[in-house]
C-alpha cells in the first residue's frame, strides 16, 4: 500500500507539470515570469546557481550542484562556471563557442556532463526552471519565435525578453495551414527536459565514418511520405529527429568529438556562431542549445596541429579537466565508487584507501625545482598538511610552476579495478592497505604496455605509499596503547607550558611537592621540542611563538589546548609515543602472551574497533604488522 500511495503521488506530481494553452496564455506567463523564455546557456547557469554558491576565506567559489559527485576539481569547476556558463548566460560572446572539456581518461569529464544533463531534467520540473514549447513542434521550439521580426523590438521593450531565432519549417507550415497565420491561437505546452524522451537533451557518439550518416545530427527525409506530400522540401516529408533537432532548448553532448569525421564538425560552425544549422532542402534552422564536447589531450593536440581545423578551433572554449591532486578527495572518489558497487558490505580498514590515494597522487605530480621540495612534501602541502619550512604562498608557486600537473598519471579507474580485485580475492570480509598495495603491484606486473623505466618509477611510489602507511599504522597502535590519551597529552602540555612560561619570563618555578623554587626543566622541554627537530638555537623562538599563540587565544576568549598548535601537538604525541614504544613492541610481538599482556592486547583491539573504525579482523592484523615493524 505504501508503494501504491507513492505511485499515486508521483502521478499527481506529473499531472501538475502538464499545462496547455494558447500563445496569448503563454504571453501572460512570460509577462509574470520572463525567466521561462531564458536561453539554454542561461538555464544551465541558473540551474547551477539555484543549488547554492558559497565563497571560502580565499575568495574561491564552491558550487553545491557538484558536491558529493566530483571531488578535488574545485578550481577547474570555478573556472568552468564563471568563465563559460556565467558569461554565456549573460549573453557574452562565449555562448557562441563549443565547450570542449579536455583531460585524461577517467578524470571526471563524462561525470560532469552527465550531472549537467540530469540536473537540467530535474530543474525543468521546478517552477524556477519551467519552460514551454509550441505544441507538436519536433524541436520543442520557443513559442516567442511566432512573433514577427518587425514586432520584436516593441515586444522586447515591453516584456524585457530578447527573442533570437525563427520558426522551424514544420511550425511555419502549421501556422499557415492550420491556423491561417493567427499566431495568438497557436497551441503552447509546458515541456520537461528528458534525455530518455529526447526532449532538450541530445547525445552524439562517433562511430565508423563510412557508416555514420549526417542524418544522425540533422534529421533526414522520410521517403515513404514524398509521394503523399509531393516534394522533399515539404516539412511534412522530413524527420526532424537528429540530435541537433532534439537537443534544442537544452544541452547537446558530443562524445569524443575530435574522433568525428570532418563533415559532422562543420555543421557546428554556423550553429555556434549564428545559432542555426542546415538540414535538407530548407532554409537555415534555428537552434538554441549548449554544445558540450570532451576529448583527451593527445587527440586535442593532433586536432590543433591540422591547419584545416583552425575555423572550428576558434569557435571552441577549451577547459582542462585534470586529475584530482588531493589525497583526501581521492579517497572520497574511491569511497563513492565502492558504495555504488555490490561490494559495499566488505569492510575496508582505515588507511587502505588513503594509501592507494597517496600512490595515485604521486604518479600525477610533477617534480619541483624548489630546493628541498620532493613529491611527498608536495603531496602533503596540496592536501592541506603542514610541512616545515613552507607556507601557504608556496602552494600557489608550486601550482604555477607546473601548469599541466594532473593531466597524466594513474587514473582512478585503475585503482578501483585493483581494489575490486583485492575485495574479490580476500577470504575475509575485510581488506587493508597491504592488500590494496599488493593488488596494485600485481596489476603493474600484468600491464604489458608499461615500460621498464615507468614500472621502476611506479614501484618506487608504491614503496613511498607503504612507508607512509607504516608510519600511520605505528601511530594508530601507539595511540590506542596510550590509556586516557587526551588526559595524558593535556598533563604533558600543562607541564611543558609551565616550564616555557617560567623560561621566557626569567622566573623560577615552584616544585609541586617540596614547594621550593627551582629552575625550568630544560630536559623536559628539549625532550618534547627535539621530537619535531627544534634545534638548540631555535628553541627560544619556538617557545616565544607558543606564548604568543596562548595570548592570542586568551584575547579571543578561547582555551589553548594541546592541539591548538599543530607542531606542538605533533611534538606532544611523539613524546608520548616514544615513552611507550618499548611497551608496544613487547605486547604486539609476543607469540605466547601472558594474562596481563593478553588483557592489554584486548583493550587495544577494543579501542581500535570503537574509536578508529577497525573490525576485529583488521585490528588484529594491524597489531601483528605493527609488532613486526617495531622489532625490525
Amino acid at each position: 500500500m505504501d508503494l501504491l500511495n507513492r505511485l499515486t503521488a508521483y502521478r499527481a506530481q506529473e499531472e501538475k507539470l502538464r499545462w496547455e494553452g494558447t500563445f496569448l496564455d503563454y504571453l501572460d506567463i512570460v509577462r509574470k515570469n520572463p525567466k521561462v523564455a531564458q536561453s539554454a546557456h542561461a538555464r544551465v547557469y541558473n540551474m547551477i546557481a539555484a543549488a547554492g554558491i558559497s565563497t571560502d576565506e580565499d575568495g574561491r567559489k564552491h558550487y553545491k550542484f557538484f558536491e558529493n559527485e566530483i571531488f578535488g576539481l574545485e578550481g577547474s569547476i570555478e573556472r568552468l562556471v564563471e568563465e563559460y556558463f556565467h558569461s554565456a548566460a549573460r549573453r557574452l560572446d562565449v555562448r557562441k563557442r563549443i565547450l570542449l572539456l579536455m583531460g585524461p581518461v577517467s578524470g571526471g569529464k563524462s561525470t560532469l556532463v552527465t550531472m549537467l544533463k540530469k540536473g537540467l531534467e530535474s530543474y525543468s520540473r521546478t517552477d524556477e526552471g519551467a519552460l514551454y514549447a509550441i505544441k507538436g513542434c519536433p524541436m520543442h521550439e520557443e513559442p516567442l519565435h511566432l512573433i514577427p521580426s518587425e514586432l520584436r523590438p516593441e515586444f522586447e521593450q515591453e516584456f524585457g525578453v530578447i527573442i533570437e531565432g525563427n520558426l522551424c519549417p514544420h511550425c511555419r507550415l502549421r501556422l499557415s495551414t492550420e491556423y491561417g497565420g493567427r499566431i495568438e491561437e497557436m497551441e503552447v505546452e509546458r515541456i520537461v527536459l528528458s534525455e530518455d524522451e529526447r526532449v532538450g537533451i541530445g547525445t552524439f557518439s562517433p562511430s565508423d565514418p563510412k557508416s555514420q550518416d549526417i542524418a544522425d545530427l540533422t534529421g533526414s527525409i522520410d521517403f515513404s511520405t514524398i509521394a503523399e506530400y509531393g516534394s522533399e522540401s515539404d516539412p511534412r516529408a522530413y524527420r526532424f529527429d537528429g540530435e541537433l533537432n532534439k537537443a534544442n532548448r537544452g544541452l547537446m553532448e558530443f562524445q569524443e568529438m575530435l574522433k568525428c569525421d570532418e563533415k559532422f564538425l562543420w555543421h557546428l560552425l554556423s550553429l555556434t556562431q549564428e545559432g542555426n544549422f542546415k538540414a535538407g532542402r530548407f532554409a537555415l534552422i534555428s537552434a538554441d542549445e549548449m554544445i558540450v564536447a570532451h576529448t583527451n589531450e593527445t587527440e586535442y593536440k593532433t586536432f590543433i596541429a591540422n591547419k584545416k581545423n583552425e575555423a572550428l578551433q576558434s569557435r571552441m572554449i577549451v577547459m582542462p579537466i585534470p586529475y584530482n591532486l588531493r589525497v583526501t578527495d581521492e579517497v572520497r572518489i574511491y569511497d563513492k565508487l565502492i558504495k555504488q558497487s555490490d561490494m559495499r558490505h566488505v569492510h575496508v580498514a582505515p588507511h587502505a584507501m588513503k594509501t592507494a590515494a597517496i600512490f595515485s597522487i604521486l604518479t600525477r605530480l610533477k617534480e619541483s625545482k624548489k630546493q628541498g621540495m620532493d613529491l611527498l612534501k608536495k603531496l602533503k602541502l596540496y592536501d592541506g598538511d603542514a610541512v616545515e619550512g613552507y607556507k601557504e604562498k608556496d602552494i600557489q608557486e608550486l601550482r604555477n610552476e607546473a601548469h599541466d600537473e594532473g593531466m597524466g598519471g594513474i587514473d582512478p579507474r585503475y585503482i578501483i579495478n585493483r581494489i575490486s580485485s583485492a575485495l574479490i580475492r580476500r577470504d575475509t570480509n575485510c581488506i587493508n592497505a597491504l592488500d590494496v598495495l599488493r593488488a596494485i603491484k600485481e596489476g603493474l606486473d600484468q600491464h604489458a604496455s608499461i615500460t621498464k623505466e615507468d614500472k621502476e618509477r611506479l614501484m618506487n611510489f608504491i614503496a613511498i605509499a607503504r612507508k607512509e602507511y607504516d608510519e600511520s599504522a605505528k601511530k594508530e597502535v601507539q595511540k590506542a596503547f596510550v590509556y586516557s590519551y587526551e588526559e595524558s597529552a593535556k598533563t604533558l602540555l600543562e607541564n611543558y607550558l609551565d616550564n616555557v612560561e617560567s623560561y621566557c619570563s626569567w622566573k623560577k618555578m615552584k616544585d609541586p611537592i617540596t614547594g621550593e623554587e627551582v629552575d625550568p626543566d630544560e630536559k623536559l622541554m628539549r625532550s618534547i621540542e627535539e621530537q619535531i627537530g627544534i634545534s638548540e638555537n631555535a628553541k627560544k623562538a619556538f617557545r616565544e611563538e607558543i606564548l604568543i599563540r596562548i595570548s592570542t587565544y586568551a584575547r579571543r576568549g578561547k582555551k589553548f589546548e594541546y592541539n591548538s598548535h599543530e607542531r606542538l601537538r605533533e611534538a606532544i604525541e611523539r613524546k608520548l609515543f616514544s615513552d611507550l614504544k618499548d611497551v608496544v613492541k613487547i605486547t604486539t610481538s609476543s607469540k605466547t602472551p601472558d594474562a596481563l599482556t593478553l588483557k592489554k592486547i584486548n583493550e587495544v583491539t577494543e579501542r581500535l574497533i570503537e574509536d578508529h573504525d577497525y573490525c576485529p579482523v583488521c585490528a588484529n592484523e594491524l597489531l601483528r604488522y605493527t609488532g613486526s615493524l617495531l622489532n625490525r
